[in-house]
């Protein structure tokens, strides 16, 4: 996950827009809806949009859709369609993190993992501390 920034097959790179002032951009619901009319027409895709990522320094905005992880980058001035691809990423943190088969799961999966984990780390303390622990105490005892 710590690559998805540095290559354009994991994550497309962020575009950028003409400028950066943002009382000269357009309104977030112009710009969610030329990415959706977007992905419609040239990708024959229908999804709802699960968010949008404003980047001032950059001039853009990236939409990202609920379904397919797609992503389309939009010029927040102009409106033009900078980049359309899909995030890569996203399927693989959803793989990674259990959500790929629903929420509950990885909620139940990820606490239940941190508990395992927790009881693993208390067993290797104990399990290094303790024999230590009883050798002293055979030491004081013989002495």
């Amino acid at each position: 996950m710590g690559w998805k920034k540095n290559s354009d097959f994991l994550q497309p790179t962020t575009q950028k827009g003409i400028s950066k002032d943002m009382r000269e951009w357009l309104s977030a619901d112009k710009i969610a809806t030329l990415a959706s009319d977007h992905l419609q027409t040239e990708k024959s895709i229908s999804a709802e949009v699960d968010r949008l990522d404003f980047r001032p320094s950059k001039g853009i905005v990236k939409v990202l859709f609920d379904k397919g992880y797609w992503e389309v980058q939009v010029d927040a001035k102009t409106g033009e369609i900078k980049s359309a691809a899909r995030r890569h990423s996203d399927w693989i943190e959803a793989i990674h993190d259990g959500s790929i088969i629903s929420q509950l799961f990885k909620f139940i999966s990820m606490n239940l993992l941190g508990i395992g984990l927790l009881l693993l780390i208390i067993a290797g303390l104990y399990l290094y501390f303790g024999p230590k622990k009883i050798r002293k105490l055979k030491r004081d005892n013989v002495s």
